[in-house]
């Protein structure tokens, strides 16, 4: 995501990343209890994914994280005026690099004189799931999440 967010920067496309929680808490990174350590999770998982794009950090009650639907991986697109443009369940850089690229160029036919209209499409995506990746990421939270995990989806 942070390759895509330098590739649109100059095309005025703003991208941040929105630390809500831990989706796993475990013993090295449990259930945030203070905002402190909220703001240390977030700098150690920016520091351990290189994570370039702004980091936002929501409140300790996870108020904008609900607001925003409470899916753990989820990327919304919004206009200027905070028109939502685009909102997925879970992050997959090529629909966002996708949809990114369909709205620069709707924005770019509008100002050569396109009369274009605003619709709304609802589709169903597939994106490649590496369970191996998703388990080491697990595993940065500590055991306690790898085991919860795998009891409640063994296999």
């Amino acid at each position: 995501m942070d390759a895509l967010a330098e590739r649109v920067a100059g095309a005025g496309v703003g991208s941040f990343f929105v630390y809500t929680n831990e989706a796993h808490p475990g013993e090295s990174f449990p259930h945030h209890t203070s905002m402190e350590q909220k703001m240390a999770h977030a700098a150690a998982l920016r520091d351990e994914l290189g994570v370039a794009r702004p980091i936002l950090v929501d409140a300790l009650d996870g108020a904008c994280h609900r607001a925003y639907g409470s899916m753990p991986n989820m990327t919304w697109i919004l206009r200027r005026g905070g028109v939502v443009a685009y909102k997925a369940d879970w992050t997959d850089a090529a629909s966002v690099d996708s949809a990114i690229d369909y709205f620069l160029d709707a924005d770019r036919r509008r100002k050569s004189g396109a009369d274009l209209r605003p619709t709304r499409v609802e589709r169903l995506e597939y994106r490649d799931r590496d369970r191996q990746a998703f388990l080491r990421g697990l595993e940065r939270s500590g055991p306690k999440a790898v085991r919860e995990y795998k009891q409640a989806f063994p296999g």
